[in-house]
């Protein structure tokens, strides 16, 4: 089982409301939701290492 980290976030009520319904409409949490975005966007920016994969970068 994967521990995972809490910690508190501030966040403005209509921001939210929008994760909420996106969340509602994909059936996740919020919390789920906000999971998935924050992985999709380290992925998309390359700031996420491939488990499957070692990390290259030293090599040239």
């Amino acid at each position: 089982m994967s521990k995972k980290k809490s910690f508190a976030l501030r966040i403005d009520p209509e921001v939210f409301k929008a994760i909420e319904k996106w969340a509602d409409d994909e059936f996740r949490s919020v919390n789920g939701q906000l999971e998935w975005m924050i992985q999709k966007s380290l992925k998309d920016a390359k700031r996420l290492k491939n488990k499957n994969k070692p990390d290259t970068k030293d090599e040239s």
